[in-house]
């Protein structure tokens, strides 16, 4: 028996969606409503009915799961960022580790392998380093903030819990400017306005920050006011302004012009110096990435004698940490601007047995193959639609002793693992890290080996 829209129905919560929605049974029939926890009894009112689901909003909480939280951010219930912050922290790692258990199970057809525990934050707020802000003019006032769950609305934030706290200080002072002066602000329906994002990147080590104003072209209003007031505060070492003329929701554009500072601030992780621009991939959680990075050069097992590929390398700081105890290592990147950051962070951080590649690594590594160029060890840590196949084929056929998978997605991850490991390799470990607390997303870093006398087929 299924429900119709309109009918309010009690249900209880028995596991998490995708998204972080809670997955919900009544009489066999799947409902999924959000803002709820595995293990919560509630009055839902049926809003979309669908053939094989429905959808509802919550009516009442009848009793309260045991794993449930009051979430300590006044708006979880409107911003999108936080999809289950009203679930206890030790909770969360674990429904991560289950979300990348049942992956390698369902889709990726493994059933032989070890999988850790998660790797959590002893605090796991103030932990984002970059916060991309849009603003928007709503009811004729312009708010700053993050967008509502499922829309371009924006929530207009006055402080966000797991943001540094610097970025609190700097969107409120802003938004005071904005008001006061009435600001343009861009219009992406109408592609028509001026100031589009607020881009605040904060260094981890020492708290340097830069601020990046998003212009619809050339002129940033009352840009002498935003100076003045940005250079009172200490931390700002670097602000910018970032010109995107696109339609559509791409954030950054391709061309920068420094207001005051310098062009880059500059951080650590572990003993190696990164420069930061305006359109760097920097990992945004800098005390998971110690550990991330820590994790996938202990799954390589270097001695340093092996040659390393390093796939979608990015600025290269995964490169850099291997090359440490390599013999020699290869980055590949498709996009340019992160090769030249790449060959500037090694040179700044004297390595020397590194080399970076500019394209596709789809494109280069075969290429690279038919030169003879052996892989002892590859990493790979690809976007969230995971691997190319051609990439994949040319990685086994390369025949690496290991191959160190690093994934921000585990239905892709667990999709190209089937390949590979149908293609003689075994996974052997599994590790879970929480890199965004509060959300449903999870890394993963993966150890596969090849086994003995097993090739490509």
């Amino acid at each position: 028996m299924s429900v119709e829209k309109g009918d309010c129905v009690e249900v209880e919560v028995v596991d998490f969606g995708s998204r972080g929605e809670g997955v919900c049974k009544y009489k066999g029939f799947t409902v999924f409503v959000e803002g709820v926890v595995p293990g919560d009894i509630l009055e839902t009112e049926i809003y979309l009915k669908k053939r094989n689901y429905a959808k509802g909003k919550v009516k009442n909480i009848i009793k309260a799961s045991e794993i449930r939280q009051e979430a300590p951010c006044e708006y979880f219930d409107t911003c999108g960022g936080c999809q289950i912050q009203n679930v206890k922290y030790e909770e969360q790692l674990k429904y991560k580790k289950n979300k990348v258990e049942n992956a390698l199970q369902r889709i990726g057809k493994i059933e032989d392998f070890h999988i850790s525990d998660t790797i959590g934050m002893e605090e796991p707020y103030r932990y984002r380093n970059k916060g991309q802000f849009p603003v928007q003019i709503n009811n004729n006032i312009a708010e700053i903030g993050f967008y509502k769950m499922g829309s371009h609305d924006v929530v207009d934030l006055r402080k966000c819990l797991i943001q540094e706290k610097i970025s609190d200080r700097i969107i409120n002072l802003l938004r005071s400017i904005i008001r006061k002066n009435h600001i343009s602000i861009y219009d992406e329906r109408k592609h028509k306005g001026v100031l589009r994002h607020i881009v605040i990147r904060t260094a981890h080590k020492t708290k340097d920050t830069m601020v990046v104003f998003v212009t619809n072209g050339y002129d940033l209003p009352y840009k002498n006011t935003f100076i003045e007031e940005l250079e009172k505060i200490p931390s700002i070492k670097s602000c910018i302004q970032n010109i995107n003329t696109m339609k559509g929701n791409r954030i950054l554009g391709l061309e920068n012009r420094t207001l005051f500072g310098e062009r880059v601030i500059m951080d650590e992780i572990d003993d190696l110096t990164f420069e930061i621009s305006p359109v760097s991939f920097y990992q945004v959680n800098a005390i998971q990435t110690e550990k991330l990075y820590s994790k996938t050069l202990e799954y390589a097992g270097l001695t340093g004698e092996e040659v390393v590929f390093d796939l979608y390398c990015g600025i290269g700081s995964i490169s850099l940490f291997l090359a440490k105890k390599a013999k020699k290592v290869y980055g590949v990147e498709s996009v340019k601007e992160a090769i030249k950051d790449a060959n500037e962070n090694a040179k700044r951080n004297n390595i020397e047995n590194v080399e970076f590649i500019h394209g596709k690594a789809e494109e280069v590594l075969p290429q690279m193959n038919k030169q003879g160029v052996k892989a002892d060890v590859i990493v790979v840590d690809p976007p969230r639609k995971g691997c190319d196949e051609k990439l994949l084929e040319t990685i086994v056929e390369m025949m690496p002793e290991k191959i160190v998978y690093v994934s921000c997605k585990p239905s892709t991850l667990a999709r190209d693992l089937k390949f590979i490991t149908e293609k003689g390799y075994s996974v052997d470990k599994v590790q879970p890290v929480d890199m965004f607390p509060h959300s449903t997303h999870v890394e993963t870093v993966v150890l596969l080996s090849r086994v003995s006398n097993a090739s490509s087929q």
